[in-house]
């Protein structure tokens, strides 16, 4: 079985980090190594994950409770949850799922006094157009939060210069992981200060527990290969599950209620090594190679509705699709030896705030509700491209055709 977006981690690189799990070095010379070496930027802050910063930057801005944090419609659930654990109101804005695109007489419409900051996730690995985001938080005097997560593009992204915030991601499933560790990117200096000083408060995430998660990846790292994949989407049923369901409980960074327990450390010294390595020696041919892929399937797949397909840039992190039975498809699609999904990461839609009903993101909701994630990775060749392809064509052919006959 021709298995999901495998680890985008060599080998060598988490025998690296388990080298430096075993062996001595000092944790904050490391930090400041990201911070000046690696990154490009001015003012950035290495820490645990971008959750770890969102909450550490609300807990500085210690806005009045029920005050509204504007965000984009699509977004990762713990957001949201971080949003909610600070008593601050999300309110989704919807999308131009074509575009992945605000949409901006919705943003006009939901702003209020009460508004404080607009938080916008660039999904999917597109860049949405965000000069007129830009334009309206500067004018509205809210603070300017820039999630690209899903949309890192290498050591010279730096986001856009207007965002006050800009997070980027090294979790396990993102392009370049470092199995963990983010980076912010701050405008001001002063409030990365601030910010550093909360995350100072926190202690450090233990050696063994990152150990173990080295250990924990290397094993999903090594079931990737399509035989043993395949074996073990095989041998899941037996056991009441899916393949599907393990792969998805295994990639959850933190797992479990107490959220704000499992975030609120500091990186520990081998996790930030792994991360400077990863950075410092990054070939932006991967992305370069993912996109052209990506793009070759798109090519077979003519008509196919794809969030982002308008996208004016785009990484092509993973390969979403639309369509009217997506369980059948992705079962379909299992059964033919390629392992789609209907969630490859954390994704989900904002619910409106009970004061706002009309916040509701129906345009990403309808979207979301369709989604397909296709096994795409740069990996593939021409001719398992073309099998992807023609499998889905005949799907549709199939339910068609039964469609047609009732």
């Amino acid at each position: 079985m021709i298995p999901r977006g495998r680890l985008d981690i060599r080998w060598r690189d988490i025998l690296f980090g388990i080298w430096a799990c075993l062996r001595p070095g000092n944790r904050a010379r490391m930090q400041a190594r990201v911070e000046c070496d690696a990154f490009v930027g001015e003012h950035d802050l290495a820490c645990l994950s971008v959750r770890t910063g969102f909450d550490a930057l609300l807990t500085t801005l210690d806005y009045p409770a029920g005050s509204e944090v504007l965000v984009s419609a699509l977004t990762i659930h713990d957001m949201v949850r971080i949003v909610l654990e600070h008593d601050l109101v999300p309110v989704p804005i919807d999308l131009d799922m074509d575009m992945l695109a605000v949409d901006e007489a919705a943003l006009h419409r939901l702003v209020s006094e009460r508004t404080t900051s607009l938080l916008v996730a660039h999904v999917f690995g597109a860049d949405l157009p965000f000069d007129d985001i830009a334009a309206f938080a500067r004018q509205r005097g809210l603070l300017l939060i820039e999630d690209r997560a899903q949309s890192y593009a290498g050591g010279r992204d730096e986001g856009h210069p207007a965002a006050d915030v800009v997070l980027f991601s090294f979790g396990p499933i993102k392009t370049n992981t470092a199995l963990g560790g983010a980076v912010l990117r701050f405008r001001d200096s002063g409030l990365r200060d601030r910010v550093r000083g909360v995350l100072s408060t926190y202690p450090v995430q233990s050696r063994r527990r990152f150990l173990k998660r080295l250990l924990k990846y290397a094993g999903l790292k090594a079931l990737s290969n399509p035989s043993l994949f395949g074996a073990f989407a095989r041998v899941a049923p037996h056991f009441g599950t899916t393949h599907d369901e393990v792969i998805s409980r295994a990639l959850r960074g933190f797992p479990g209620e107490k959220l704000l327990v499992q975030i609120r450390h500091q990186p520990s010294y081998p996790l930030l090594a792994l991360l400077h390595r990863r950075l410092v020696t990054f070939d932006s041919r991967r992305i370069e190679q993912r996109r052209l892929v990506a793009e070759r399937l798109a090519a077979l797949l003519p008509g196919t509705r794809r969030p982002g397909q308008a996208s004016r840039s785009h990484t092509h992190w993973v390969f979403p699709i639309r369509h009217a039975d997506p369980d059948g498809l992705m079962r379909y699609l299992w059964a033919r030896g390629f392992d789609a999904t209907r969630g490859a990461s954390s994704l989900g839609v904002v619910a409106p705030p009970r004061e706002k009903p009309d916040a509701a993101a129906s345009e990403a909701q309808a979207a979301m509700a369709e989604m397909v994630y296709l096994p795409v990775s740069a990996q593939m060749s021409p001719d398992q491209l073309e099998r992807l392809a023609t499998e889905v064509r005949a799907f549709d052919a199939a339910t068609t055709h039964a469609g047609s006959r009732k």
